[in-house]
């Protein structure tokens, strides 16, 4: 989770391997969130749209997305078991504060009863390449699934993104970074990296301004945003703006969809509210949903009030109107 607010010593570190998703669960309800990592969120912090019926769905494991890729710079792709027209998709991008975290399991594999081809995107760590190599990768992923639409049935017109916490901050970068040669590096440059549509769990949006967390805590080592930047805050300002969404919006970015739970202990609500007064103002179509009493993931972000928000939303941008 991302390292917001000081704790303890004994409570600053989390274990480097993901967590088993029960685990994760039991620790997104405890009252005193870890701060220095922002973990992949909960099952419970991802809608399921539809109950997924397994032998419906055909997956492809560690498709790389780029020469030469590292295991990191693959993807899975959820498709439909039988053949037909192409489908729109949703590219789900996984959080774990730049340096954790998995695309398997894919949350968003159950919009594929829905009518829409699913990728689930890994890409470099902080530890690994400070950014911008996150987006970059995210970017080349999305090139890809372009390039590749006919051979796998995709709608390469369609596509959409959605990530939590840290790949939050990706699919908000996507959104509003779609011109050629934002952040588009390496293979497929005659294919575009813009989106279509994105829905955003608590990703942060401005670095420069991270609510009232001290100017200390985010020069500190082991701060996972000093990490994704490559040093403090203090003397990265410019590496901050470049990693900051907020700073990209024009009129046109795509239209988002941003939830985020009044109570959350590692994001804070501010940057969720400025993002989404950004866009509006801007005239980007924003909503903006505030949970009451969520915090970072949770049962909240599952109910069927939010499923249903989140399928009209994709189903408004992705699909043919009839």
């Amino acid at each position: 989770m991302i390292p917001l607010r000081a704790l303890p010593p004994t409570r600053r570190r989390m274990p480097p391997r993901p967590m088993p998703f029960l685990f994760l669960i039991l620790l997104l309800l405890l009252p005193a969130a870890r701060a220095q990592d922002l973990a992949q969120p909960s099952a419970g912090a991802s809608p399921s749209p539809s109950a997924v019926a397994p032998a419906a769905i055909h997956v492809i494991h560690d498709l790389p997305y780029l020469p030469g890729a590292t295991p990191r710079q693959r993807l899975d792709l959820y498709l439909p078991g039988q053949p037909g027209p192409a489908r729109p998709l949703v590219a789900y991008i996984h959080g774990g504060a730049w340096r954790s975290g998995s695309k398997d399991p894919c949350p968003a594999s159950r919009l594929v009863p829905l009518g829409y081809a699913v990728a689930s995107i890994e890409y470099r760590f902080s530890q690994d390449a400070p950014f911008p190599a996150q987006i970059q990768d995210c970017k080349a992923a999305i090139r890809w699934l372009r390039a590749h639409s006919g051979e796998y049935g995709i709608d390469s017109h369609r596509i959409g993104v959605w990530g939590a916490s840290a790949g939050g901050h990706l699919v908000a970068l996507l959104g509003v970074t779609g011109h050629p040669g934002d952040f588009d590096t390496g293979p497929n440059l005659d294919q575009s990296s813009a989106v279509q549509c994105v829905v955003d769990f608590f990703g942060p949006t401005d670095f420069l301004h991270y609510g009232d967390v001290p100017a200390e805590e985010l020069d500190s080592p082991g701060n996972a945003i000093v990490q994704l930047l490559g040093g403090p805050l203090s003397t990265h300002q410019a590496q901050a703006r470049a990693a900051s969404p907020v700073y990209y919006v024009t009129g046109g970015a795509a239209p988002f969809l941003i939830l985020q739970g009044d109570h959350d202990p590692l994001v804070p609500l501010q940057q969720s509210q400025e993002f989404n007064a950004g866009l509006q103002k801007a005239g980007v179509e924003s909503t903006l949903r505030v949970i009451p009493g969520a915090g970072h993931g949770g049962t909240g972000f599952g109910t069927p009030e939010i499923r249903k928000l989140i399928a009209d939303f994709l189903a408004r941008h992705l699909k043919p109107q009839e």
